[in-house]
């Protein structure tokens, strides 16, 4: 009787051969395997076959630069590499530079940079769902706010937040002024239906639902011997505590 003779296969590092099982057994090892059960067998090392078993692909690592990270997709439900329970169809982030194998269950869907944020440049996010984030604050969905350099120079979107807009500083001279609408009030809710008056010299990012009434605007320099007329559009008391108020009809 001819036997066909099968070379062994070499499984260098970084590497992984995605195994089913095909029939249910017990390993050498004593691990029960169930059918269709799938596992890893990891370089480096010479893989021996098996009858109950099939090899289903090669898996190479992926590397992990700085300030990037690896988005995955839980193919069932299973534990990650980091003992944490996941459900079929969970996506997380690895962020630890250096190579990854992704686990039987792991599916890569891409490769995630970080935006780079500097004095003059801040990212405004909105949460997907509700979540607590890195900072350890709890995210409600549709919640909407701006990462600045103060929490982090290189910021990587976390896969419950997305992405709206690049936020541009705005600044003001010490002869400029804006009126923001919907201004930010300190328990972090836009105030709708009012206005706030920032003078320069000053810097700042408009916050999320936030908007300039008429952009920036330059301020009136008069001379001794002119004057302008102001005309209330909103009742109000001024600087010298006169109560101004709006003249209908």
């Amino acid at each position: 009787m001819d036997v066909k003779v099968t070379k062994l296969r070499a499984v260098p590092t970084n590497t992984a051969l995605r195994l089913r099982a095909i029939a249910d057994f017990t390993g050498g090892d004593g691990t029960k395997r169930w059918a269709h059960d799938e596992w890893l067998f990891t370089g480096p090392g010479t893989y021996l076959p098996h009858k109950n078993v099939e090899v289903v692909e090669t898996i190479r690592a992926s590397i992990i630069s700085p300030n990037q990270a690896l988005r995955l997709r839980a193919l069932k439900a299973c534990k990650d590499q980091g003992g944490k329970e996941r459900v079929c169809g969970e996506e997380w982030l690895i962020n630890k530079t250096g190579a990854y194998l992704p686990g039987a269950y792991e599916q890569v869907v891409g490769f995630i940079s970080a935006y780079v944020l500097t004095e003059n440049i801040a990212l405004h996010l909105e949460a997907l769902q509700s979540y607590k984030d890195r900072f350890g604050v709890d995210r409600k969905s549709g919640e909407q706010w701006l990462i600045t350099i103060k929490d982090s120079e290189a910021f990587i979107p976390d896969v419950h937040e997305n992405v709206l807009q690049v936020v541009n500083i705005s600044t003001l001279t010490n002869r400029q002024y804006c009126v923001i609408l919907d201004p930010t009030g300190e328990d972090g809710r836009n105030k709708l239906g009012q206005r706030k008056l920032i003078k320069g010299e000053k810097s700042f990012f408009l916050q999320p639902g936030e908007r300039l009434e008429a952009g920036i605007q330059d301020v009136h320099i008069l001379g001794e011997d002119e004057a302008i007329i102001i005309k209330a559009v909103l009742a109000f008391k001024d600087n010298g505590k006169i109560e101004h108020l709006v003249i209908c009809g």
